[in-house]
């Protein structure tokens, strides 16, 4: 296992800076009808949303083309991440309206990225490189979620919060798994975790 305290934020063009912009104001006029985010998050939505998942993009491997985010919601992490690295995504959020949402985004974005209106264990995806998720499930679960959707040498990114350490204790039970920790740049309390050689243990 190892640690890392410096996870690198990447150089954001400004065309990509006004895409994200698009994707924050097309967000915040859907949000009145169908509570992408809490009104409380609301003034945060940039310096904190955005910028937590503008930060995996410094961790994801350096080669991959296709990458699937699970329980997508508003777009946090997947979307972003489509909108900033140019990575195809598969975004897959079961509620319907959030799906359509995402669609909206896309289109208005130009990200490279599918939405996927179903239920994770429903949904028929070839395995990728890379799978993230973000306040989706405690480790254990979401790993036997990511995992038929990874590639066999895949990474899976997650943001975690102060429960981290509690969460890999658990899910060690039943994974074996190679754990890098970084510290959350947007959130002191958290870390992301880059997992790779996952797999189920016998």
């Amino acid at each position: 296992m190892s640690v890392s305290r410096e996870t690198p934020l990447p150089d954001v063009s400004r065309e990509t800076s006004e895409r994200l912009e698009v994707f924050a104001d097309l967000l915040l006029r859907w949000n009145a009808r169908i509570n992408l985010i809490s009104r409380a998050d609301v003034p945060n939505l940039r310096s904190r949303h955005i910028a937590d998942s503008v930060q995996l993009a410094g961790l994801m491997p350096t080669d991959v083309q296709r990458a699937i985010d699970l329980g997508s919601g508003a777009g946090f992490p997947g979307l972003v991440l489509a909108i900033v690295t140019g990575v195809t995504f598969d975004l897959v959020e079961s509620d319907q309206r959030k799906a359509a949402f995402l669609r909206e985004a896309i289109r208005a974005t130009g990200a490279r990225a599918q939405v996927h209106a179903a239920r994770i264990e429903m949904v028929k995806l070839a395995p990728a490189a890379l799978v993230t998720a973000r306040a989706l499930a405690p480790l254990a679960a979401l790993l036997g979620l990511a995992v038929p959707l990874l590639e066999k040498n895949g990474v899976c990114l997650f943001p975690k919060g102060e429960n981290a350490e509690q969460e890999i204790v658990e899910a060690e039970s039943a994974w074996t798994m190679r754990i890098e920790r970084h510290i959350s740049r947007t959130d002191r309390s958290g870390v992301i975790l880059r997992l790779s050689e996952v797999a189920p243990r016998v």
